[in-house]
């Protein structure tokens, strides 16, 4: 296999050094789109633009569309106003608004005026919607027939502007006012007689958005309905557009990617992390960790009030990390269940109630088995039956608080409309520092006095 892929890098070396564009074109046919962005984005510039211009138009645009956003903007910067209004003019509407969103504000203004009056007038419609909208996310290009033609009719209209459409399988039925009415198989019209009135094949069941939803919201009704493109409305219930899944698989892998980002208190990226600079990645981290660092400057303050304590019985040292710690990754473990079933919408706002109650039972179960454990170390260790009931009374409340308190955290943030997932690992971890130090202090008072 390696002698292959080394043969195959060799025969283009050759076909790029002797400029053979046509050879370029015929040998790269064969390959999927997403293998010759990579492959051209591993070639040095003059290289790139060469083998580039040997794809045909529509193919081009297909593949500058699997290009990262640093990417395209190295890649337009060298290519001629006139390449890149051919490739302006071939990307599909929703590809061309993603790119614009992405580049810097100087650069899209720049690239605005390269547009086609018909597609200048389609790109603002897009742009006006709100930032991670459904709106901004959704491709005009689809195909409508109304509910008053026969299938006859329906057909030669589908042979006629069909073309251009992202999704050929599924009809978007509408009134002639442009209110979508239903959903059709393509299959279904086929397979009935011309002279069918489209209106007599429907049942009128069919699943819709809002251009000014969420596009999290977009990703679930497609999970949810297991359906292959959705229909986006305005407020009036028009349709204006269409988000298919290859569009949600993206936004859904960048959601994750926010989320996994959040957990662990660091702000979303806005690029790759490859391409992110020290400077960028200092300015996500800094903040959250000097709100950390406040919060753990409160523990060093509950610790020093009980000073006289862990002079005199210093065992209540020794056996703190093993408590607090405890608490704080029960109370992360229960956060980053609710957090995940939030986002999934496994779990509503309003079964809050019951998840807490359910996580506060499964954290008293935790707490006594943890207890017991913690307990018995302390005896051995420690030699004193004080110390010993100290460290398990202490472990069972605060594993009991800190599962419930993690569960709890979530669904008061999602109420407050911020993301649960800033419930985040370090952020339980250190509330439950200070929660925790306090329990232990307090049950040692109570129980060696």
């Amino acid at each position: 296999m390696a002698e292959k892929i080394t043969e195959i890098q060799s025969r283009f070396e050759r076909l790029i050094s002797t400029r053979n564009i046509k050879a370029i074109s015929e040998e790269l046919e064969s390959w999927a789109d997403p293998e010759v962005a990579d492959y051209i984005i591993s070639l040095n510039k003059p290289q790139r633009i060469l083998v580039y211009r040997a794809l045909p138009r529509t193919r081009a645009a297909d593949v500058f569309a699997y290009f990262q956003p640093d990417e395209q903007d190295a890649f337009l910067e060298a290519l001629t106003d006139t390449d890149t209004r051919v490739l302006l003019a071939n990307l599909s509407p929703d590809d061309r608004t993603a790119m614009l969103e992405e580049l810097p504000a100087t650069v899209t203004r720049k690239l605005m005026q390269l547009l086609s009056p018909e597609d200048l007038i389609e790109s603002r419609q897009l742009l006006g919607y709100p930032e991670e909208s459904v709106g901004r996310l959704m491709t005009p290009d689809y195909i409508r027939i109304r509910a008053d033609w026969t299938c006859e009719h329906a057909l030669e209209h589908i042979r006629k502007f069909g073309r251009d459409s992202e999704v050929f399988n599924i009809l978007y039925v509408t009134e002639s006012t442009g209110q979508l009415v239903d959903v059709l198989r393509m299959r279904r019209l086929i397979m009935e007689p011309p002279s069918t009135v489209i209106k007599d094949i429907l049942n009128y069941k069919f699943v819709s958005i809002s251009a000014y939803e969420d596009r999290e919201l977009a990703v679930d009704q497609i999970q949810r309905y297991d359906i292959n493109a959705l229909p986006v409305v305005d407020s009036e219930g028009v349709l204006v557009g269409i988000v298919t899944v290859d569009d949600i698989m993206d936004v859904a892998e960048e959601e994750v990617t926010e989320d996994i980002q959040k957990g662990v208190a660091v702000n979303p990226l806005e690029t790759r992390y490859s391409v992110a600079s020290p400077n960028q990645l200092f300015r996500k981290r800094i903040g959250w960790l000097l709100i950390l660092i406040f919060v753990n400057l409160i523990s060093a303050a509950v610790i020093s009030n009980y000073e006289d304590y862990v002079r005199e019985f210093i065992t209540l040292a020794l056996f703190m990390p093993l408590v607090i710690a405890s608490g704080g990754n029960c109370g992360a473990q229960s956060a980053t269940l609710m957090v995940r079933a939030i986002s999934t919408s496994d779990l509503d706002l309003n079964d809050w109630f019951k998840a807490v109650c359910k996580e506060t039972y499964v954290g008293l179960l935790l707490g006594v088995v943890m207890a017991f454990i913690a307990a018995i170390v302390g005896q051995l260790y420690g030699g004193d039956s004080d110390i010993a009931l100290t460290i398990g009374l202490s472990m069972i409340t605060i594993v009991f608080v800190a599962n419930s308190f993690g569960a709890l955290l979530p669904f008061v943030l999602s109420r407050l409309k911020i993301d649960p997932a800033t419930a985040s690992s370090p952020l339980i971890t250190s509330i439950m520092d200070v929660i925790g130090l306090a329990i232990y202090f307090s049950i040692a008072v109570l129980v060696i006095s």
